[in-house]
């Protein structure tokens, strides 16, 4: 066996324990109930299991289980979906209430079939969940809705507590990594998003160990905050299958350590960095903690 086939094994930080308890198991149940789908499940997230049976949190779906774009990262079905079910906001609200959700997580499957993108229904959705659960936070995380101003305003005017759009990569690997999006359309529409609503924080996430240099995580860092995004989640590419794009490298706890400590001195207000760190991994925690080092830097 060569030394790289050694290096790519999983390291030890990486595996994960297992609890399908009965919150994990009572969780499922009420998705399956109420036909809803998961980033947790139609993505392979390797938190689920603290998630759902831990946190009793979990990312919404919405838009159907068909995604119109085929990222070479992503373990969603792609394909073209032929359904809009126009009840599933509703059935998403009636959800965060029986969980008892104080923040929740509303992301989509890209919908480039659609004149709107899926932004009606996923402004509504944001409506449903707020009226139906006042004191719950909202966090949402579209696609980039194919860069269309009048969609972004659509959701935007919904007023989330947090809008969320994924850069996923640096920009020499974004066209390899990523399907119909661009690196300088993630970024527009993270910088629209936060002129719409000023008052509403921006976040975004990298994913590490495709081949890219430290000095281009650091180039995108910088990209970032020059669009005013407020907080990065940066955590480690695991390879669904062979299909998908390669794994060039794990990077080690020290390194997520050290990544986080530059993204908070490049002026993030919240950098949640580690190997099993996905966009919306301990979301509610994110927040707070943003909130409150944006007050101790104000004073």
């Amino acid at each position: 066996m060569s030394n790289k086939e050694q290096y790519i094994r999983k390291p030890d930080w990486l595996k994960i324990k297992l609890n399908t308890n009965e919150s994990y198991t009572g969780l499922k149940k009420l998705m399956r109930e109420n036909n809803l789908h998961t980033v947790c499940e139609e993505a392979k997230c390797p938190n689920i299991h603290e998630c759902w049976a831990e946190r009793k949190t979990a990312t919404f779906m919405i838009l159907g289980g068909t995604c119109t774009r085929a990222c070479r990262f992503c373990a969603v079905n792609s394909g073209l979906p032929t359904e809009l079910d126009l009840q599933e906001p509703e059935r998403v609200a009636e959800s965060v209430a029986l969980m008892g959700l104080k923040h929740a997580v509303i992301t989509a499957v890209a919908r480039d079939d659609l004149k709107d993108g899926g932004a009606a229904v996923f402004a509504d959705t944001v409506r449903k969940v707020r009226k139906r659960n006042p004191f719950c936070s909202i966090e949402v995380l579209p696609s980039d809705m194919m860069g269309v101003y009048e969609n972004l305003k659509t959701l935007m005017d919904a007023r989330p507590n947090i809008l969320n759009h994924n850069i996923e990569t640096v920009r020499r690997l974004t066209p390899t990594v990523r399907a119909r999006a661009t690196y300088e359309r993630s970024l527009e529409f993270l910088r629209r998003a936060k002129e719409m609503q000023p008052d509403i924080p921006t976040k975004s996430s990298i994913m590490v160990g495709l081949g890219e240099t430290k000095e281009e995580l650091l180039e995108t860092m910088d990209d970032l905050r020059a669009n005013d995004v407020n907080i990065l989640t940066i955590g480690q590419y695991l390879q669904p299958t062979k299909k998908h794009i390669k794994l060039e490298k794990y990077y080690t706890p020290e390194e997520f350590a050290e990544l986080k400590d530059i993204a908070m001195s490049k002026g993030f207000s919240h950098c949640e960095s580690g190997p099993l760190v996905r966009s919306s991994y301990h979301a509610d925690e994110q927040v707070n903690s943003a909130q409150a080092e944006e007050a101790r830097r104000a004073n």
